[in-house]
């Protein structure tokens, strides 16, 4: 039997005219709305979503809060400054946000998570059961595993941890991310394969990660709608590499809804 995706926990939401950031790497030729996402999902089996800030708009969290808000099936992140008031993330939660994105890819100045500024978020982050989600490149990896480890926060790291092209799964932060798997605060999420070195290379890094996680520290995503790539990816395509990824049908079936049920939808 196939196994398809229940929850696509990596997909982004925006407006072409929203207002972005100074350094944004990308502009979108289309508004990506929730109405298209969800005809998306369920044209495709795909029953729950989660949304992933897009670096692009910063701390521009509006339309995916209103789209958390207003669609039940959908969950989010969002961006925040290190001084971000804990009212105001408690009303977040209460409209379906779980959790703080932090970049360490397209920014000038990569964040301290162990500054007296980030422990407070990292702290307030751990008080509303949220998780802190990176975009990382593997080399920062350990330094962020460190500085969640020691505040006690759970980890959701994107697309495989970017391994080093010329190292792979031998690279010392893709290594680190398998360690910390282990100790049980780092989710990992198999998504946005056509943005690794090859096909192989994506396949050989799902399974390095499902040998130490299985399925219970693993999640999908489609990375929809492809920034920088939508006229060369489609949700279908993104939807098959689960399968292609994950052979075993028991552990796919963790990755594609037990875990992130589990992780962010409290199920």
């Amino acid at each position: 039997m196939t196994v398809h995706p229940i929850v696509d926990c990596h997909f982004h939401l925006y407006t072409a005219d929203m207002p972005s950031v100074a350094n944004a790497w990308h502009q979108p030729p289309f508004d990506a709305t929730p109405e298209g996402f969800l005809q998306t999902m369920d044209a495709h089996g795909v029953t729950f979503g989660v949304i992933a800030a897009a670096s692009m708009y910063g701390e521009y969290n509006d339309y995916t809060i209103r789209a958390t808000r207003r669609h039940k099936r959908l969950r989010g992140t969002v961006i925040l400054p290190p001084d971000a008031d804990f009212y105001r993330m408690e009303k977040m939660k209460e409209d379906g946000i779980v959790g703080v994105r932090i970049f360490y890819r397209h920014v000038e100045s990569p964040p301290d998570l162990t500054s007296p500024e980030y422990r407070r978020l990292l702290r307030r982050v751990r008080d509303l059961d949220w998780h802190v989600h990176v975009l990382a490149e593997s080399t920062d990896l350990p330094r962020i595993i460190e500085g969640t480890e020691a505040a006690g926060v759970k980890l959701v790291i994107d697309h495989f941890g970017r391994p080093d092209p010329a190292q792979g799964v031998n690279a010392p932060g893709f290594k680190a991310m398998l360690a910390a798997i282990e100790r049980g605060l780092t989710w990992v999420k198999i998504s946005a394969g056509y943005r690794m070195p090859s096909p192989d290379a994506a396949r050989e890094y799902a399974a390095a990660l499902v040998r130490v996680a299985g399925g219970e520290r693993l999640v999908w995503g489609s990375d929809w709608p492809f920034a920088a790539f939508e006229d060369r990816v489609t949700y279908a395509e993104a939807v098959a590499t689960l399968t292609d990824w994950v052979p075993d049908e028991r552990i796919r079936q963790q990755i594609a809804g037990e875990t992130p049920l589990r992780l962010y939808f409290g199920d």
